[in-house]
């Protein structure tokens, strides 16, 4: 083990551990503020905010050698016997006159800026800038370049650390940015010809440490310390990349990436990102609606549940409980789709569970480090089919379903939707003319929908909490962030109803007793950990929660600062 010490504290590092200053710094509690560095990128020390003091301890004397000059964290090894001084008056120094010299041409409009709240800029400069200007303002101006689809930049507001630049040459492989001019009148442009349009696009807004690149999405939308982080995962495919929710006032405003070395590391791709104006659409649906003639009416949820529980069971009465079925979708979590199949199984043992619709679209699409956007676009196959395996013994599709409903073998089916694309079509509801009652529970209309018997409301991903099981059988938890239209409620809600539980659903409760009954999941019984966990392969790597996990600074929220001034007084 290699012994660092930093400021004063020893820590120890595993001999397979390669770790620079800044690491070893982070590990001892010791935050070293830096613009270019990146986990995830190259080193190019180019911005000069990190640089410390450093020296080695000889092993036979113990006696201390320290390099005359200041060194970059960044691209110097912690190794055994290195000693990092990161708080005297010469790093200090250094770290103000960095400050000082990217605010003398950087324009302060803070006020109108997206980044503030959130810019490392601001908080450097509290925390290691000047007390106070020493050069004379000037006016300044504040250029703006379209980038591409999702991306503007505000070139004024550049530090050049050139993240940006790094991420598309190394990250996405697409080579769009890059750092025109020289000296000071460099700045980023892409190549000529070539907007930055590439899936992964959006993460260099996220990279971005201050408020030079800016989503066109988000763009003047909200103040971050007005919005609420929420822990999600991402729905778009089955890499089930973890995210992070902003909403306000029941109103997602965007989506970013939760660093997770299991699943996506620090990105995510454009379609999770930006797709998700259907959770605010007008026409979702809400409530549970019952066909009467050739129009809907509205039900009560505790009548319609009621009544739909009381009609599957007489369905399977009189024709046996093979002729009762449900599919159960991707979509639904794991609690959702354990409840929803317990209650099926309930109305009979012999009734059938099918495998919603796995919608696929094109090819598994790989990046250089790794990152894939994974063609099967749903975010739970995996846990839905073990669901489906411990309850009936074989995970039938959804083309055996369709097939059992167009010949005639099932007189109630119970299908869940969910997909925000649109997932049937006439067709689909043509096969399912002779099935005697059709339930379908879904977020949005459609053809099955309006042929339906009972359309019973659905809630989205970001309305419910649950988990998630991936491509790679890797288990993370989603909360809820904003609540579901008016007149809707959680599905896990809906199915606890169904089975006649009382009080409210709660997605740890379902998931621990999911764990005490079914194999795959025994590894869930004491919860799933931060980073998640794969059921297939045992642990998996945990995130550190320091700053050096996404690399970003915390969102900000009244309610922080509240408990922060209380905690002064």
């Amino acid at each position: 083990m290699a012994k660092v010490t930093i400021d004063g504290t020893e820590i120890e590092i595993g001999d397979s551990e390669r770790l620079n200053c800044i690491q070893a710094a982070d590990r001892a509690g010791v935050a070293i503020p830096f613009y270019c560095w990146h986990p995830g990128l190259t080193v190019v020390a180019s911005c000069r905010m990190c640089l410390v003091e450093v020296g080695d301890t000889n092993k036979e004397t113990g006696k201390v050698v320290m390099q005359p000059k200041l060194v970059p964290a960044c691209q110097t090894p912690a190794k055994d016997g290195t000693v990092i001084v990161t708080n005297s008056e010469k790093v200090r120094a250094n770290q103000q006159f960095v400050q000082e010299g990217l605010l003398l041409d950087h324009p302060v409009d803070c006020p109108i800026c997206d980044q503030a709240g959130e810019c490392w800029l601001q908080d450097y400069y509290f925390q290691y800038g000047h007390k106070q200007r020493r050069a004379d303002i000037k006016p300044f101006t504040s250029r703006r370049k379209d980038l591409g689809p999702h991306v503007t930049l505000f070139t004024d507001r550049c530090v050049m650390c050139s993240r940006c630049v790094r991420f598309t040459q190394e990250i996405a492989g697409t080579s769009e940015l890059m750092v025109v001019n020289r000296g000071a009148d460099a700045e980023i442009d892409t190549v000529p010809g070539f907007p930055i349009d590439n899936p992964l696009s959006g993460n260099v807004n996220d990279l971005c440490p201050v408020g030079a690149l800016c989503s066109k999405d988000f763009l003047y939308q909200q103040r971050v310390w007005f919005m609420d982080a929420h822990d999600s995962v991402c729905v778009g495919c089955s890499t089930g990349c973890a995210i992070q929710l902003h909403e306000n006032q029941d109103k997602v405003y965007r989506i970013q990436p939760r660093y997770n070395p299991n699943a996506n590391d620090w990105w995510m791709c454009d379609r999770g990102r930006f797709e998700f104006a259907y959770l605010h659409a007008p026409e979702r649906l809400t409530g549970i609606k019952k066909k009467v003639g050739e129009r809907f009416e509205d039900c009560s949820w505790s009548a319609g549940l009621a009544e739909i529980a009381r009609l599957l069971r007489d369905t399977a009465a009189k024709h046996g409980g093979a002729a009762v079925a449900a599919s159960l979708s991707p979509f639904l979590t794991c609690e959702e789709a354990w409840l929803l199949g317990s209650f099926i199984k309930a109305v009979s043992p012999a009734a059938r569970l099918f495998l919603g619709k796995i919608p696929v679209v094109g090819k598994d699409e790989t990046f250089p480090k790794g990152f894939t956007i994974h063609a099967e676009r749903c975010p739970n196959r995996r846990g839905v089919s073990e669901v489906i395996r411990h309850l009936q013994g074989s995970v039938p599709g959804w083309e055996e379903f369709t097939q059992g409903a167009a010949g005639g073998s099932l007189h109630a089916a119970y299908v869940t939707g969910l997909d925000p694309a649109p997932w049937n079509d006439d067709a689909d509801a043509a096969r399912f003319s002779s099935v005697g009652l059709r339930i379908v529970h879904d977020i949005l209309p459609s053809p099955l929908a309006r042929a339906a018997h009972y359309v019973v409301s659905g809630a989205a991903f970001a309305e419910k909490g649950g988990s998630y099981v991936n491509h790679a059988g890797l288990i993370q938890t989603a909360d809820w962030a904003i609540r579901p239209p008016d007149g809707a409620r959680s599905d896990g809600q809906t199915f606890t109803e169904l089975l006649q539980r009382r009080g409210l659903y709660h997605a740890a409760d379902v998931l621990a007793e999911m764990a005490a009954a079914v194999p795959f999941f025994a590894r869930c019984a004491d919860g799933v950990p931060e980073g998640g966990l794969n059921l297939v392969t045992g642990q998996e790597k945990q995130p550190r929660t320091t700053q050096l996990g996404t690399v970003t600074h915390p969102l900000p929220t009244f309610r922080s600062v509240a408990s922060e001034m209380l905690e002064v007084e």
